[in-house]
C-alpha cells in the first residue's frame, strides 16, 4: 500500500498543495507550527474521514474560505485509486473514491491503511482509559468494518439512552421506555466487547517477543483487556446499575468503560512503571500494531511517524527506524540531523516553512 501523492486546496494553512511521495521513507522538516503535521492529518483523513486530533471539519477549512478539498492518489495491491474528501464548514463532509461518491463514510475505511504515531501515543499508558480505548478503536475500525457499524450505532444508543435518562428524572412514567435502549445497547456492545478482546489476544502474540528485543531481554510485556462488564453479565449489571444510572442521568455499563492493561509479571506499568518503561511498552505496541495489520490485509499499511524522534533515545530510534524498512513511512521533524549524523535512509526530503514545501528530490544516503 502506497501513498502517491496528496493535493489540498484551503486545508489549514495550505491555499495549494501538490505532493509526490517515494514508495520509501519521505522526511518533512522544518519549525514547529509551520503546517508538518497538517500533512499527516490530511492523510489520515483520507484513510479514516476523521482527523487524529478530533479537529471538527470547520476547523480544518482555511479560516478565509468556506470549503476545503482533499486529494490522495494511492496503489493498493498495485491497483490505482484517487481518494477525494470535500469539506464544508457548515455541512457534512463529501467523500468519493474513484470519482464515486459513497453514501456512508465508513465504505471508505480499509481502502487506505494507516498506523499513525504521534508523541502523544507515547503517554498511551500514562493517560486515562479513554487514550487507551481510543487507541484499540481507531486500529479496529479500519480493519473490521462490522466493528465500526457496531461501535457507531453503540455510541448513538450510548446518547439517547443518556438523553432519557435525564428525561426520566422529570418524569418516571418514561422508565418503562428505557428496555429499548437497554435492548439495543447490549446487542451493539457484547460484540464490541468480543472483538476488542480477540484483537488484544492478537496483539498480544506479537508485542511480546517485539519488547523483548527493544529491553534486551529484560522485560516480557503482556497485555491485558479490561472490560467493564463480560457479555454474559452485561444485562445483569445493566439493571444493578438503574438506580445509579438514574442518579447520576448516564450509562455507567458498558465498553464505553472499557480499559487496557500493561504488564510486567504483575506489575502494572500504568501506575508503577517508570516513564521509561511506559514509552518503551507504548512503542512495542505502535509496532506490533504495524505488524497485526500487515499480516490481516496482507500487505503493509503506510506508517505516520509525527515528531516521535525526538522523544526518543538513540537506541529506540535506531529499533524503530529498522524496523520499518519495508514500509512506506512519512516523518516529520524539525531539523534532519539526527538522520545525517546517524545515517538512517531516506528517499525524499520535504522542508516546510509557514505552508509553503519545498524539496522532494529524490536524496539517498
Amino acid at each position: 500500500m502506497i501513498v502517491k501523492s496528496l493535493e489540498l486546496k484551503d486545508y489549514r494553512n495550505y491555499s495549494n498543495l501538490n505532493m509526490y511521495f517515494s514508495s520509501g521513507t519521505n522526511i518533512l522538516y522544518g519549525e514547529n507550527a509551520q503546517g508538518k503535521t497538517n500533512i499527516l492529518e490530511a492523510i489520515y483523513l483520507c484513510g479514516t474521514t476523521k482527523s487524529h486530533r478530533g479537529s471538527k471539519d470547520k476547523e480544518i477549512v482555511s479560516f478565509t474560505e468556506e470549503e476545503a478539498h482533499v486529494r490522495v492518489m494511492l496503489e493498493k495491491n498495485q491497483i490505482p485509486h484517487r481518494i477525494d474528501i470535500h469539506l464544508k464548514k457548515n455541512k457534512a463532509k463529501g467523500v468519493a473514491i474513484d470519482g464515486i461518491p459513497i453514501k456512508k463514510q465508513g465504505e471508505l475505511f480499509g481502502m487506505l491503511n494507516l498506523v499513525f504515531f504521534s508523541p502523544e501515543d507515547l503517554y498511551i499508558i500514562k493517560n486515562g482509559p479513554a487514550e487507551r480505548r481510543r487507541f484499540l478503536d481507531l486500529e479496529l475500525c479500519q480493519l473490521d468494518k462490522i466493528y465500526l457499524n457496531n461501535l457507531s450505532n453503540y455510541n448513538k444508543v450510548l446518547v439517547q439512552r443518556n438523553n432519557l435518562l435525564k428525561q426520566i428524572g422529570n418524569n418516571r412514567n418514561l422508565l418503562d421506555t428505557l428496555y429499548i435502549w437497554d435492548e439495543k445497547l447490549m446487542e451493539y456492545g457484547r460484540q464490541m466487547i468480543e472483538t476488542r478482546n480477540d484483537f488484544v489476544i492478537r496483539l498480544n502474540e506479537i508485542v511480546g517477543e517485539i519488547h523483548k528485543r527493544l529491553t534486551g531481554g529484560k522485560e516480557v510485556l503482556i497485555l491485558r483487556y479490561e472490560p467493564n462488564v463480560k457479555p454474559s453479565d452485561f444485562e445483569g449489571k445493566l439493571k444493578k446499575s438503574l438506580e445509579k444510572d438514574l442518579s447520576l442521568k448516564m450509562t455507567n455499563v458498558g465498553p464505553h468503560r472499557d480499559d487496557l492493561s500493561f504488564m510486567f509479571g504483575e506489575i502494572d506499568i500504568r501506575k508503577f512503571g517508570s516513564q521509561g518503561q511506559q514509552r518503551t511498552a507504548a512503542l512495542s505496541c505502535k509496532l506490533a500494531e504495524i505488524e497485526l495489520v500487515k499480516s490481516i490485509i496482507k500487505e503493509n499499511p503506510v506508517l505516520l511517524l509525527d515528531d516521535v524522534l525526538s522523544e526518543l533515545d538513540r537506541q529506540r530510534q535506531n529499533y524503530l527506524l529498522n524496523s520499518i524498512g519495508d514500509i512506506q513511512t512519512m516523518i516529520t521533524c524539525t531539523g534532519l540531523e539526527e538522520f545525517v549524523n546517524h545515517r538512517f535512509a531516506y528517499d525524499k526530503i520535504f522542508q516546510v516553512i509557514n505552508g509553503t514545501v519545498t524539496g522532494g528530490d529524490q536524496s539517498l544516503q
